[in-house]
């Protein structure tokens, strides 16, 4: 096998590997809602086992362990890592408040909420094609949460908590956006034990669930949704260009409307569908290169 095809093979195998990861999540809000418990709870137990399965995961491969940080990165991943648990937090609370896939949806707007936050707050170039991937993608959520007359009636708490989500997770891209890069399986593990730390309290005073099978629905946020599904991600997306990785990023909630679809009977009217169409797309269209525009030479 020459190069080229070496490379096309570890490249299809990265998009599975990606692909999996995806489908993974897909079904976290199955296994929250089957558990029973409350969103700071459930929090909590996939940062505890995530923290575990990601330790042993570093130990039984050989690498290094993942709490080191490259120098000068210890408090902007500390404050990265507090604000992805409370947004896990708010979008546990926003899955009970909305059906599962729609809130997946609403969140996804994250990747073009963090292009426009970096051009205002980093003065980082912002394309008009760009500009007009989150104009549509804008459109399509508001189709896909029925805003739009899409047919359906929608908790707009449910999706305020989605955007508060979509808020905190865009404040930690813009911190992470340094000359020092930060692992992202490092990072992981990093909001595990940040999470498990912080919320620990919470389950002292609201008490441990009763033992039986909510443990195994929540034990499985942490092994399977954290865990499993971020090493197959993280390990696809080293592998893959922009555009694609934004592609594949979207089968975790097209896997979640599935779902939602097959176990709750909660089915998305045509109006719906095409939201969720058009933020796919749009989600594809501002991540592709932009190919500048030839400069014209004297003569």
């Amino acid at each position: 096998m020459n190069a080229v095809d070496r490379s096309f093979v570890d490249d299809r195998a990265a998009a599975w590997r990606m692909a999996a990861g995806g489908a993974v999540l897909g079904t976290l809000g199955v296994f929250l809602l089957e558990s029973g418990s409350d969103a700071a709870s459930a929090a909590w137990f996939r940062c505890a086992f995530g923290l575990l399965a990601l330790t042993l995961w570093a130990w039984a491969t050989q690498r290094a362990p993942l709490w080191r940080l490259p120098a000068g990165t210890a408090v902007r991943v500390v404050v990265a890592a507090a604000l992805v648990v409370l947004s896990w937090v708010v979008f546990f609370v926003a899955i009970q408040h909305l059906s599962v896939g729609l809130a997946t949806v609403v969140f996804h707007v994250q990747p073009l909420c963090l292009m426009v936050a970096g051009a205002w707050w980093l003065g980082e170039p912002l394309p008009r094609e760009r500009l007009a991937a989150v104009l549509l993608a804008l459109a399509g959520l508001a189709l896909a949460t029925g805003l739009l007359g899409a047919g359906a009636v929608v908790s707009l708490l449910g999706v305020g908590l989605c955007l508060v989500a979509v808020v905190g997770q865009t404040a930690v891209g813009l911190l992470l956006r340094a000359r020092t890069p930060v692992p992202p399986l490092a990072l992981a593990w990093w909001q595990c034990a940040v999470g498990a730390l912080v919320l620990w309290p919470w389950l002292l005073w609201q008490g441990w669930p009763a033992w039986g099978p909510a443990w195994g629905w929540l034990a499985a946020l942490g092994v399977v949704h954290t865990g499993f599904a971020y090493v197959l991600i993280y390990g696809g997306m080293a592998r893959l260009n922009t555009s694609r990785t934004a592609l594949l990023q979207f089968v975790y909630p097209a896997v979640t409307l599935l779902c939602d679809a097959l176990v709750y009977q909660r089915w998305l009217s045509p109006g719906q569908l095409l939201g969720v169409a058009l933020m796919g797309f749009a989600l594809w269209w501002g991540a592709r290169p932009i190919t500048p525009a030839p400069v014209a030479r004297p003569g």
